[in-house]
C-alpha cells in the first residue's frame, strides 16, 4: 500500500512525514523544501505478530508495511504547471490513497503561504487543482463513449454517467463525493481520476488544541464537516507531538502517550484509519522459519488471498487450514488447537477474515 502525503507549503507535511517514516525528509519554513518525493516504508504494527512470534520463536518476523510518499507542496496553478504541479500531479497519481494534510494550528513563526488559517480554503485548493486535472482526463473519456454510442447505444448511460460526474467537478466537488450504485463506482474507478482516492484529512494542530479537546476547536471542526461531505476520514494529529516521541523507546513512549490521554500514537491511529477507509485487513502465517502479515481486501477468497504469497499458491489452491488468531493463543499451540476441532479445513469460496493463520495446501 502506498499512501501519498500531500497538502499546501508549511502546513506540517515534511514534519508529520519525518516523525512517521524517521527517513529524514527536509523540513524548513518555505515552499518546495520537498522538491523530490520522499519515500519512507513503514512496519504496521500487530500484536498479533508479536504474539505469533513468543510462540514459534521464528527465524524471520515480518509485518505488513506501508509507504509514505511525501509529495512537493502544491500552490495555486498547479494543474498548468504552477509552482512543482506537474510532478505533484504525476506523484498523486500512483498512490493507492492520499494523506492530505491541512494546517489547523496558529504560529506566527511560519508563514502561510495563502496568507492566514482557512482549513476550508486550504483544502478548496488543493481539490481545485486535482479537479482541474480531472475535468481534462473525464473530457476525454466522455468523447471516446459519444463516438461509442454510434456504434452501440449502451454506452450512452456511460455518457450521462460521466457528464453527471462532470458537473459535480464543475461545481467544485471531487468525484468520490459521488453517490453511486455499485456498478456506476466499478465505471468511475476505471477512469484514473485523482478526486476519486481515497482521502484522510489529516487535521494538524498545535500541541495544547490537540490535547485540549477537539469540540472547540473551530479549524478541526471546519475539516471534519468537509470530509464527511465527501466520504472521506479525518484524523487529528499533531505532527510536533509526533517528532516528538519518533525517537523514543517504547516504555517512553507510551509513557508520554499515557501523560496526553492517548493510547496510540499518530502513526498507529493514521494505519487503523487508512486500513479501514480502504477496506484492508490481515491474515497471519505462522512457524519456526517465519510469522508473517499479508494485507489483502475485505472479501478477498482463499485463493486469491494464497496468490498473495505466491502465483503458484493460487494456481494450485487445494484447500486452506484456518484458524481464529484469539482460538489459537487460547489453546497455545496449534497441535492443543487440532484436537479441540478449532482448525477447519476450507475451500476455495472461503472468504478470508481478520485475524485469520492459514496454511495453504497446493499443488502444481
Amino acid at each position: 500500500m502506498k499512501l501519498g502525503i500531500v497538502g499546501l507549503p508549511n502546513v506540517g507535511k515534511s514534519t508529520l512525514f519525518n516523525a512517521i517514516t524517521n527517513a529524514g525528509a527536509q523540513s524548513a519554513n518555505y515552499p518546495f523544501c520537498t522538491i523530490e518525493p520522499n519515500v519512507g516504508v513503514v512496519a504496521v504494527p500487530d500484536k498479533r505478530l508479536d504474539k505469533l512470534a513468543e510462540m514459534y520463536h521464528p527465524e524471520k518476523y515480518t509485518p505488513a508495511t506501508i509507504e509514505f510518499v511525501d509529495i512537493a507542496g502544491l500552490v495555486r496553478g498547479a494543474s498548468k504547471g504552477e509552482g512543482l504541479g506537474n510532478k505533484f500531479l504525476a506523484n498523486i497519481r500512483e498512490v493507492d490513497a492520499i494523506v492530505h494534510v491541512v494546517r489547523c494550528f496558529v504560529n506566527d513563526d511560519i508563514v502561510h503561504v495563502e496568507g492566514g488559517i482557512d482549513p476550508a480554503r486550504d483544502i478548496e485548493t488543493i481539490n481545485l487543482e486535482l479537479i482541474l486535472s480531472d475535468i481534462e482526463v473525464l473530457d476525454r473519456r466522455i468523447d471516446k463513449a459519444r463516438k461509442m454510442v454510434k456504434a452501440d447505444k449502451k454506452f450512452q448511460d456511460e455518457v450521462d454517467f460521466f457528464t453527471r460526474v462532470h458537473e459535480a467537478l464543475d461545481a467544485g466537488r471531487p468525484a468520490r463525493s459521488m453517490e453511486c450504485t455499485g456498478e456506476e463506482a466499478a465505471l468511475l474507478a476505471s477512469v484514473s481520476l485523482l478526486t476519486n482516492k481515497p482521502v484522510i484529512y489529516a487535521a494538524n494542530m498545535s500541541d495544547s488544541d490537540f490535547s485540549g479537546g477537539l469540540d472547540g476547536n473551530e479549524y478541526y471542526q471546519a475539516v471534519k464537516k468537509i470530509a464527511e461531505g465527501e466520504h472521506a476520514a479525518v484524523l487529528p494529529i499533531c505532527a510536533e507531538v509526533e517528532a516528538e516521541i519518533a525517537g523514543m523507546d517504547y516504555e517512553e513512549k507510551q509513557l508520554f502517550l499515557s501523560d496526553m490521554g492517548l493510547s496510540e500514537s499518530g502513526l498507529d491511529r493514521l494505519i487503523s484509519a487508512c486500513y479501514s477507509l480502504l477496506g484492508l485487513i490481515s491474515y497471519l502465517t505462522a512457524g519456526q522459519p517465519e510469522v508473517r502479515a499479508w494485507t489483502i481486501t475485505r472479501g478477498t477468497k482463499a485463493p486469491q488471498a494464497a496468490g498473495k504469497i505466491h502465483t503458484d499458491f493460487e494456481r494450485g489452491f487445494i484447500r486452506a487450514e484456518v484458524i481464529a488468531y484469539d482460538d489459537l493463543i487460547a489453546c497455545g499451540s496449534m497441535a492443543a488447537a487440532k484436537e479441540k476441532g478449532l482448525v477447519r479445513s476450507e475451500g476455495k469460496e472461503y472468504v478470508m477474515q481478520d485475524g485469520d493463520v492459514v496454511l495453504f495446501r497446493f499443488n502444481v
